[in-house]
C-alpha cells in the first residue's frame, strides 16, 4: 500500500513539474523586409585546382 501511495505521489509531481517547467515560446512576427540578394561568385580558372594522380 505504501508502495502505491510513493509511486502516485511520484507521478503526481512528475506532471506537476512538467507543467510548470515548459518553456513558453511567442510566435515571432515575420517581417515583411525583402530578402538581401548576393552576387554569385564564380570561380575562375586560376582559382580551381587540379587533382594529383593517385595510381590507385
Amino acid at each position: 500500500m505504501t508502495i502505491i501511495l510513493i509511486l502516485g505521489s511520484l507521478v503526481v509531481l512528475n506532471f506537476l513539474l512538467l507543467k510548470f517547467s515548459c518553456n513558453r515560446t511567442t510566435k515571432k512576427v515575420i517581417s515583411e523586409a525583402k530578402p538581401i540578394n548576393r552576387p554569385i561568385s564564380v570561380p575562375s580558372q586560376s582559382e580551381t585546382q587540379e587533382l594529383a594522380p593517385t595510381g590507385s
